[in-house]
């Protein structure tokens, strides 16, 4: 057999581009292993997905009268639907903040304590894939903290309260299909929002070997960003903050959707995992890394 008949057998060989491709995706796949097999994650994500649980006996059992409560809250006992978005309204402000503080704070800072990085860097990795592959797994594990909401809520909502068609905030009535497309909306804004924190907490992480460290400041900068939102004395700051935007997702619950804040809210959140994003990564290049 001729060489040319063992080319064409084994096909084209693989070029460098192809062989940094598959390296890359094996590089992303055992990064979201290490995010989602770690037992702290996957408790965080029980507990999460167990909120809405709790909110939907909750208000079984207290059945709140119009008015009482956070927004959406009334809508529950109208529509099982609305119980996972309200759960994020609850979770919102600390808890979700907190995990993915945890998240994004271990994910450089967690490698330098465990004496790993320096193994990761000698593989041919580069920094700037190192800390692009961190993120996507911040990114993909908040993702899956909104998507547990929502789905948690959804199923045990239309267990304890009624289904089918929903009247959206605006009062107009939608079909289910319809719904459930804005719902999936829902968690995509919110998952945004919760990677915007990501990539605060991603620049932590690469300050320090300490993930505590990096963790309490990430947590520090979101009660801190809500905590300026609350003051109407310095309103003309409020719409450079990541947290005023959080609850804008409610806009798309409405008929027809009202997309200005939402657009407002992911613009400075790409300005925000911008700036943040080039800090990590001018730090973690300009690290002298010994462990």
């Amino acid at each position: 057999m001729s060489t040319s008949d063992v080319l064409v057998l084994d096909g084209p060989a693989s070029t460098p581009a192809d062989r940094r491709s598959r390296a890359d995706a094996r590089f992303l796949r055992s990064e979201l292993r290490l995010v989602f097999r770690r037992r702290r994650n996957l408790a965080m994500l029980a507990v999460l997905a167990a909120a809405p649980i709790l909110l939907g006996v909750i208000v079984r059992l207290s059945s709140p009268a119009a008015g009482e409560g956070p927004p959406l809250l009334n809508q529950v006992t109208q529509n099982g639907f609305f119980l996972g978005l309200a759960s994020l309204v609850f979770a919102s402000p600390l808890f979700l903040p907190m995990v993915i503080a945890v998240v994004s704070g271990d994910s450089v800072a967690g490698e330098a304590s465990h004496g790993t990085i320096r193994n990761l860097l000698v593989v041919p990795t580069g920094r700037t894939r190192l800390l692009l592959v961190k993120y996507a797994g911040v990114v993909a594990y908040a993702l899956a903290c909104i998507g547990a909401i929502v789905a948690s809520g959804l199923i045990i909502g239309w267990i304890l309260f009624p289904a089918g068609d929903v009247v959206l905030l605006s009062g107009a009535p939608v079909g289910l299909a319809e719904a459930l497309g804005r719902a999936g909306l829902v968690v995509l804004y919110m998952a945004a929002m919760l990677a915007t924190l990501g990539a605060i907490g991603l620049f932590f992480s690469t300050l320090t070997e300490m993930p505590m460290g990096a963790m309490a400041a990430t947590v520090t900068v979101a009660v801190v960003s809500q905590i300026l939102d609350a003051i109407p004395q310095i309103e003309v700051i409020h719409e450079y903050l990541n947290a005023h935007w959080w609850m804008a997702f409610m806009d798309l619950l409405r008929e027809p959707m009202l997309l200005e804040n939402v657009r407002t809210g992911l613009l400075v959140s790409a300005a925000y995992v911008a700036v943040f994003g080039s800090l990590a990564w001018a730090r973690l290049t300009t690290k002298d890394v010994t462990s």
